[in-house]
């Protein structure tokens, strides 16, 4: 009992257990905020992963409509509603049962 007393009254224990206790809990950096950093720069990592497949997927889409005619008549029809003369077209909007009522 005495040996732990004499360890816990230790001025270097004692300077040691403040510095941890101010570096854990008191700190700018302190460790919860750490964690929390850590979550946001994983979903930024996350995000960037999803805009480089997103930028190599539009890249692809650039690349067919640049060089393959068929591709760019097919997206001018489908996003610019174009059409040929003498054609008519016909919108079906797909009302889902969470737009029932909105408009």
């Amino acid at each position: 009992m005495k040996k732990v007393l004499k360890v816990v009254t230790n001025k270097y224990f004692i300077a040691v257990l403040a510095f941890v206790t101010w570096t854990l809990f008191f700190d700018q950096n302190d460790w919860f905020s750490l964690q929390q950093r850590q979550k946001e720069l994983n979903g930024v990592k996350d995000n960037i992963k999803y805009l480089n497949t997103e930028i190599t997927r539009m890249n692809t889409e650039r690349t067919n409509l640049l060089t393959n005619p068929q591709k760019l008549e097919q997206y001018a029809r489908e996003n610019y509603r174009m059409k040929h003369e003498g054609e008519d077209i016909y919108v079906i909007d797909d009302v889902s049962e969470n737009n029932k009522g909105t408009k």
